[in-house]
């Protein structure tokens, strides 16, 4: 799981908006102003169940992280945390 959901700076941060392009969801933020320091993206090849191809992005380590467990699900109330 992406270490973003639970880090206070989610919703302004340019990596994690980058990995919400990728995923092709809507966006926390439409113009996020903080840049990470040292963000490691993984990234993931996974065989689909219909035969397809898919790819995971998960942000796994970050130096700028600062924990603020829940921090997305209250901006997204209700909403499924992404995987």
């Amino acid at each position: 799981m992406c270490i973003c959901v639970d880090c206070h700076w989610v919703d302004r941060c340019q990596a994690y908006h980058a990995v919400e392009r990728q995923h092709g969801v809507a966006h926390l933020s439409p113009e996020p102003d903080f840049q990470p320091r040292d963000p490691r993206i993984h990234v993931q090849v996974l065989d689909l169940p219909s035969g397809g191809v898919g790819v995971e992005w998960d942000v796994r380590a970050c130096t700028s992280f600062q924990a603020e467990p829940g921090h997305w699900q209250r901006l997204r109330p209700g909403a499924v945390l992404p995987p």
